[in-house]
């Protein structure tokens, strides 16, 4: 493995952990870093995109409270006049 890793000037301790991820990712393992293949990649861009929304749904259901409680508070004094 040091000639590959000479030959692509990196260092031969950052080519074994690439390979050992690569190796990883293709038995399904989840990256704790950046992902190397393809479909981790696609799995870590749809997880952030799932945590946004989550995010995002539940903000919409605090402002659906607030909304809630502010329309019946207007009824309320709507109906006191």
């Amino acid at each position: 493995m040091s000639q590959p890793a000479s030959a692509m000037q990196v260092g031969l301790s950052s080519m074994q952990r690439c390979t050992s991820q690569y190796k990883q990712e293709l038995l399904g393992v989840k990256p704790q870093a950046r992902a190397l293949t393809a479909e981790q990649q696609r799995i870590q861009v749809l997880e952030a995109e799932n945590r946004q929304l989550k995010r995002d749904n539940d903000l919409l259901k605090k402002a659906s409270a607030f909304f809630a409680i502010e329309m019946q508070a207007n009824n309320k004094s709507s109906r006191s006049n």
